[in-house]
């Protein structure tokens, strides 16, 4: 199994990160992936979640409109884009299937400044 979370960093509010992420293709041909962040004293949460096929997506309320979520099937790889950008998207991003599998990868910091 691999999850390789990548293009975290630090912005200013305002601001865009793109996050990918390179998953096995044995976990990822077949499932729903979906991105979920994790901030220190609370649940981790999912922000982000695409079907197999691509053809459907949903967000929660706190990033819909500013999210979007994508695939590559050929690469076996799932994006991120991240816009408008607040302090409170701080966290740590992970991607994993929907529902998640218990294995989680390193995950990617991303920090918003106000």
């Amino acid at each position: 199994v691999q999850l390789v979370e990548s293009g975290g960093g630090l912005v200013q509010a305002g601001g865009s990160l793109r996050l990918s992420c390179a998953a096995s293709g044995s976990i990822f041909e077949i499932n729903s992936m979906a991105w979920y962040r994790l901030t220190p004293g609370k649940e981790r949460e999912l922000v982000a979640a695409i079907t197999s096929s691509g053809r459907n997506t949903n967000y929660p309320d706190s990033v819909k409109g500013r999210f979007t979520i994508s695939r590559d099937n050929a690469k076996n790889k799932v994006y991120l884009q991240m816009n408008s950008l607040k302090p409170e998207d701080t966290a740590v991003y992970y991607c994993n299937t929907a529902p998640p599998i218990h294995y989680w990868g390193q995950g990617t910091r991303v920090t918003v400044s106000s």
